[in-house]
Order: C-alpha cells, then sequence, then structure tokens
C-alpha cells in the first residue's frame, strides 16, 4: 500500500511550463540560441536589449484582476493597483547576463555564406548545351530533380515514369526516360545520374581518358563488380588474366573516383553547417581558462517604453476598464520578459558550470590532447559533481561544441564507459578504441588482422577485450572486417 501512495505522489509530480522552457534554451547551441532570443524580442515588445542607462531601482509587486468587471467609462480607485510597487523589474537593468569569463567573440557575430548556383541549376544549365525535343527536356529536368545530394537517383524507371504521367502530364515509357537518363549521366560532375555505385564508378572509368589500366578498371566494375567489393583477388586474376601487379594498378584507378559525384559540388542543395563553439578552453601558463561564447551572454533588460506606459497609467486621474486591460497586457509582457531574463542568466550558469566540471574531470585530456588520458566519465559522474539532473547534463553534452587547443569537439565525446584492465585500473573505452585504432593502422595490409587476432594483441597490451567487443568497437570506429582492409 505504501508502494503505491509512492508511485502515485512521483507521477503527480509535473515541470511547471517555465521549467521546461528553461530545459529547452540549455539544449540549445549558440546558433539555435540567438534564433530563439530574435524570436523572444520580435514577441514581446516589454524585452529589449543593450545597455539601459536609467538605473532606476523601483520593485513591484504582482497582482491581479480577481475578475472585478468595468464598463468603459467606469472609474477605478487610483489605489487600486500599485503601480510603483509595479514598476520594479521593469529595470533590471544590471540584470546583465555577461560576466568577466565570457568571451566578446566580435568576429563571429556575422558568418559569411557562400552564394552560387544550386546544385540541381548546375545540372539543367547544363542540359542546354544538348539538343532535346521538348518532351525529352522535361523529362530531362524531371530526372535532373530526383537526383539526391549525393548524385544518385535511387528510385526505379518505372517509378519516374508512373510520376511523370500523373504529376507532370508526360506519357512516356521506360525506354525513352533510360536514353534521356543517359544523356543526364553525361553532366558534370562525372557519374551523376547514377542508380547505384556500380554505375557510377563505370560512368566516371568511361569518362577517363583511355589507357590498359583504365580499361582492366572498366572490365572489373562492369563485369566482375561483386568479387572486386569483396576483394576476391585470386578470383579477380584468375577472370581477367592478370598478375598481381596489373590488379593493384587497375584498384588504384578505382580509388581515385568519386563515389559521391555530387558531394563534390560546393553549392549544392544542402545547407552549409557552420559549427560555432559554445565554449573554449585555452591553456594559459599551464592552466586551463574556459570561456563561453559572448553570444550567449547577451545584455537583456524590460523596455523603457513599458515602463513609460505604466508612468502613464499612474498619473492619470480617471481610470478606466480599457486602460486596466492594456495594463494588465503590459504585465503579461513585463511577467514574460523578467522570466526570459532570467531563464537566459541560469542557462548561461548551467552551460559555465556544466562545462567547467567536464573540463576539470577531464583535465589531463585538455592539457595534453591525449586521447589516451581521457578518464571514464558518465553523465552521472557530472551531475553528482555540480549537483544538477542527469538530463540536464545531457541536454548540455548532447548538442554543444567545445573549441580545444586539439580542435573544435562535441562534448558528448569525452564522455565513455569504463572497463578494467589486467592490473585491475579502471580505464576508458575511448583509451580501449584509440589503441585498437593504432594497430590497425599498422597492421600488414596484405595480411589483415582479424578480430580474433586483435582481440589477443590487445590483451597482451593488458586490455582482456573478448572478440566480439572488439568487433563492436571496430563497428563504432567505422572500420570493416579484415578481408576487407585487405590490400595488394
Amino acid at each position: 500500500m505504501a508502494l503505491k501512495q509512492y508511485l502515485q505522489f512521483k507521477l503527480s509530480q509535473k515541470l511547471s511550463p517555465q521549467q521546461i522552457q528553461l530545459m529547452k534554451l540549455i539544449q540549445l547551441p549558440t546558433q539555435a540560441f540567438e534564433q530563439r532570443l530574435k524570436q523572444e524580442l520580435e514577441e514581446n515588445p516589454a524585452l529589449d536589449t543593450g545597455k539601459e542607462n536609467d538605473n532606476s531601482e523601483d520593485s513591484f509587486d504582482e497582482f491581479d484582476n480577481s475578475g472585478e468587471e468595468f464598463n468603459d467609462n467606469d472609474s477605478i480607485d487610483t489605489d487600486d493597483i500599485n503601480v510603483d510597487e509595479y514598476l520594479s523589474d521593469d529595470e533590471i537593468p544590471d540584470y546583465r547576463t555577461q560576466a568577466n569569463n565570457y568571451s566578446v567573440d566580435d568576429d563571429e557575430k556575422n558568418i559569411p555564406y557562400a552564394a552560387g548556383t544550386s546544385f540541381t541549376q548546375h545540372l539543367v544549365n547544363q542540359l542546354n548545351t544538348f539538343r532535346l525535343s521538348d518532351q525529352q527536356e522535361e523529362i530531362a529536368q524531371f530526372l535532373v530533380g530526383s537526383i539526391d545530394e549525393s548524385g544518385y537517383i535511387r528510385r526505379s524507371l518505372s517509378d519516374i515514369t508512373d510520376d511523370l504521367a500523373f504529376t507532370q502530364n508526360i506519357y512516356t515509357n521506360e525506354e525513352e526516360v533510360e536514353e534521356v537518363l543517359k544523356i543526364v549521366q553525361q553532366l558534370d560532375p562525372a557519374g551523376v545520374g547514377a542508380r547505384d555505385l556500380q554505375e557510377c564508378l563505370s560512368i566516371q572509368l568511361h569518362r577517363k581518358e583511355q589507357n590498359s589500366d583504365v580499361e582492366l578498371a572498366s572490365k572489373i566494375i562492369d563485369k566482375a563488380f561483386e568479387q572486386f567489393i569483396k576483394k576476391h583477388y585470386k578470383k579477380l586474376m584468375q577472370k581477367f588474366s592478370i598478375n598481381e601487379e596489373q590488379l593493384k594498378d587497375a584498384i588504384e584507378e578505382v580509388e581515385r573516383l568519386n563515389p559521391k559525384p555530387g558531394g563534390s559540388y560546393a553549392g549544392n542543395n544542402k545547407i552549409i553547417e557552420h559549427i560555432v563553439p559554445d565554449f573554449t578552453i585555452q591553456i594559459v601558463e599551464g592552466e586551463l581558462e574556459l570561456k563561453l561564447n559572448g553570444r550567449n551572454a547577451p545584455e537583456l533588460h524590460v523596455s523603457r517604453e513599458y515602463n513609460n506606459m505604466l508612468k502613464g497609467y499612474k498619473d492619470s486621474k480617471e481610470k478606466s476598464k480599457a486602460q486596466k486591460d492594456a495594463v494588465m497586457f503590459i504585465k503579461q509582457k513585463l511577467d514574460a520578459a523578467k522570466w526570459f531574463i532570467e531563464a537566459v542568466r541560469q542557462r548561461q550558469q548551467t552551460l559555465f558550470v556544466t562545462m567547467s566540471a567536464i573540463m576539470n574531470y577531464q583535465k589531463e585530456y585538455f592539457l595534453t590532447g591525449d586521447e589516451r588520458k581521457l578518464r571514464p566519465m558518465i553523465l552521472k559522474d557530472i551531475a553528482d559533481e555540480i549537483d544538477m539532473d542527469v538530463s540536464t547534463i545531457s541536454r548540455v553534452a548532447n548538442s554543444k561544441y567545445v573549441d580545444t587547443p586539439y580542435g573544435t569537439k562535441l562534448i558528448k565525446e569525452f564522455f565513455s564507459e569504463s572497463m578494467t584492465n589486467d592490473q585491475g585500473e579502471e580505464v576508458s573505452t575511448r583509451e580501449i578504441k584509440k589503441i585498437l585504432e593504432t594497430v590497425i593502422e599498422e597492421e600488414n595490409k596484405k595480411k589483415p588482422l582479424t578480430d580474433e587476432a586483435l582481440s589477443k594483441i590487445l590483451k597482451d597490451k593488458g586490455y582482456p577485450i573478448a572478440r566480439r567487443t572488439v568487433a563492436k568497437y571496430r563497428e563504432q570506429l567505422d572500420i570493416p572486417v579484415a578481408r576487407l582492409r585487405k590490400k595488394i
């Protein structure tokens, strides 16, 4: 019975709208926060940015309408609303959300974006160099519009033919669509418009200046693609009656090709994302120094204009219902502005305290840049350190970047689980992955190490890791199995 009551009590606890909004603010990285700030400024005229010169120290208590009804012409008692007290936090000009440890980052205020022709338009422009009938041109433009950001057409010709009929009123057949597709595949960059990787590589090879190596590479891709991707080199040498050196030269030709021709075009349709670090860590005289990006610390205060509106209400002798309604509206906006300013301040404090704890926890790493010195660290470690909820730490870690002397890093990369080495010491799984990566880089590529062999090497180095765990770490590092790492 007691357990049931406890569960019911836990379920009844709810976050207030303000707490939910604060959590959302904390989760936002710098650029998204700036957009949210801009939106709030547009929606709430009582909120203003910049320094406020008038340092009034008035304060107000909240009042409520108590459901009283007035006619527009009714007068109300001046004492009904204590405007002097209400004129309060209107000011908080010293509610400045900047502190000495925040960098200004003036040079990051405006990020230039390169203007240019979109990838799709770049392809459409090239169609003008071909002599096409009206129907062929419409089909070609539809095909170009079906090309994804990697440069591929992922849909079947039958689906495209049906879409042309239903959406464009173009009645054609698969043969004509394929004929026009061959024209689209002549566009630059080479390989664009391919339906799969094999066709993409084949198009590029046939466009290259022909020599014995290119011709052999074309034959391999066109006639033995499955054996090629599985690296069955002996079978390839037997099939084409070639030696190891000839196969090696042909493979090198294939390796020079671009498997994603669309990605090579700088002006493609994909939005260019600029990572703006939320924090900066520097080493100053052998000590770590943390700064919060100044763009997270705007100067906010309540609008002077709204303050004057309340003063005008206070000074007026006759106070109608319409006037009181206006004051109630002003109060709502001031309350919202007041809360937003406080939420921004709490966001800054939460970000700085959390990152400071992470920096101190991983001090050895930040001083050296050696990933092997990353300590095992989970969200709860930091949450316990600064007495905050694990979900709050997660919101900071999952969406924020820190600029370090070793590059800009996503904060969640510093978190890892632990395992015990043969000395009984706890080590980070990141450390093990780094060693695994190094061992694979240094292996003989003619005879790549199997997961079993890698497990034995790690065990010899003092890390008793099972073969299946090695396989899991290898996959997380995006490293293929031994057979696919083989080179000749």
